[in-house]
């Protein structure tokens, strides 16, 4: 990456963690376009320019997180299932999950992102959409290097990515219910054990 994309990739985090933290503080109904770029010392027009609308600063991460799973199952290692692959990969980028244990702050954060999506159907229904997109790429990219056609693609993609979602809303009704935070990640290294042995059992052999 070279210098000119460098700087535009800090700015495109600086806009988005700005966003976060306002939307952290205030809701997201309550935060403009406007705010955030006053708040990140940019133009509106500079935020416009890396994000279409608000919904895509908020979920920047998930779209990026995404990303990165379609790109780790294509470079999976000769041998492994695409199965094997995504639930790794999955695990592996657990994100602020795997801190809870051990840092507060982590769990004051994930509450916090959790209780601003669980208040706004907007979010609800753009955080879909990201997984949604995932999927999508996910299938494309295996239509291209697996085996079957795309149909059979798509639904080995949309079935990981349902496991996804499910994990997701653990998470959130985990974190919202104000569980304990000792022993989630377990708890959910297990959960997705049991999911994706399911999947094992259907396609377990697919692109391995």
């Amino acid at each position: 990456m070279g210098l000119r994309e460098q700087k535009k990739e800090r700015t495109r985090r600086h806009i988005a963690d700005t966003a976060w933290a306002l939307i952290a503080d205030h809701g997201f109904a309550r935060v403009t376009v406007a705010g955030i770029a006053r708040a990140a010392e940019v133009s509106e027009a500079t935020v416009f320019n890396y994000f279409a609308t608000k919904e895509d600063i908020f979920f920047f991460r998930l779209d990026e997180h995404g990303e990165r799973l379609v790109q780790g199952v294509l470079e999976r290692p000769p041998g492994e299932s695409v199965t094997a692959a995504f639930h790794r990969l999955l695990l592996a980028q657990g994100g602020l999950v795997e801190q809870l244990d051990g840092d507060p702050h982590a769990l004051a954060r994930l509450r916090t992102v959790n209780r601003v999506v669980a208040e706004s159907p907007v979010l609800q229904g753009r955080e879909q959409i990201s997984l949604t997109r995932t999927a999508e790429l996910l299938a494309t990219a295996l239509a291209r290097t697996g085996p079957g056609d795309r149909l059979t693609a798509r639904v080995v993609a949309h079935a990981l990515i349902a496991v996804q979602r499910a994990l997701v809303l653990q998470v959130r009704e985990a974190v919202l219910a104000d569980e304990l935070p000792g022993g989630l990640a377990d708890r959910l290294a297990r959960s997705a054990a049991e999911a994706f042995a399911l999947l094992e059992r259907g396609f377990g052999d697919y692109g391995a």
